[in-house]
């Protein structure tokens, strides 16, 4: 190996590691989606030159056609008049039109090959832009999750050092035992009150309150005078029957 040859060697590994080093991979991609991005509108800008130049010909093609169609009334008009002399001038004419149309349909070809081969060029890059992009974005998320997850495990490892789980652990067994022993309480205190009582001595107040206004109604000759209706029955067990007729015997001593 050469003396130059190793030199430059040198140089890759001295000065290609501290490119590597100072090289941010998220950076560079989200350059690259910008610059695929950018490319766009001048590929646009080549393919509408490229198709300007196909409109032109075409018009010219349009041209030449037309100006051939006259030329060869006019030579059939002067053979007609018997002026073979202007005849022979249009012919002239004629032929140099007849070469130039032909001219101008090759050109044509070539370039409405090129216009459509542009498309294609087009296409093709649309597609792999939006697959590169898509992969630099993939790319970009991954490493947004990785350095969300890096800050979990690091907050994870200080909740050990600084010795917080313990002290977490220590609070929350606390406050299940005050919630336990409140609900505990609640319990004793609702155990304590004859709530089945109280619901029967509620349902006989109904009961009463509505005997009264049927009363009232009888009086005052308001509303349906005939016989009361059945009231719903209610489905009690042994023990709420016995409460509720112990109900109504207090209700008879008031």
């Amino acid at each position: 190996m050469s003396l130059w040859a190793r030199f430059k060697r040198l140089m890759r590994s001295i000065f290609g590691g501290a490119i590597s080093a100072l090289e941010d991979p998220k950076l560079i991609l989200e350059q690259n989606i910008r610059e695929l991005n950018d490319q766009v509108p001048k590929m646009n800008e080549n393919i509408a030159t490229v198709k300007a130049n196909v409109m032109l010909l075409q018009k010219e093609v349009r041209k030449y056609e037309t100006e051939i169609a006259d030329l060869t009334s006019k030579i059939k008009a002067g053979i007609q008049a018997g002026r073979d002399d202007i005849a022979e001038t249009y012919a002239l004419r004629l032929d140099t039109a007849r070469e130039s149309l032909e001219r101008t349909r090759e050109q044509l070809k070539y370039a409405t090959a090129a216009y459509d081969k542009a498309l294609q060029v087009k296409k093709a890059f649309m597609r792999e832009k939006e697959r590169k992009i898509a992969e630099a974005k993939e790319a970009l998320r991954a490493h947004e999750r990785a350095k969300w997850q890096a800050k979990v495990a690091d907050t994870l490892e200080s909740f050990e050092v600084a010795g917080m789980d313990a002290t977490h652990d220590e609070m929350l067994n606390r406050l299940q035992e005050q919630t336990a022993r409140n609900e505990a309480r609640m319990e004793m205190a609702l155990d304590s009150i004859d709530t089945q009582a109280m619901r029967i001595e509620e349902d006989a107040q109904k009961i009463r309150a509505s005997e009264l206004v049927k009363q009232f109604k009888l009086e005052m000759g308001v509303g349906d005078t005939g016989p009361a209706q059945a009231e719903p029955a209610i489905d009690l067990s042994e023990s709420e029957q016995e409460g509720k007729t112990i109900g109504r015997q207090r209700s008879k001593n008031e």
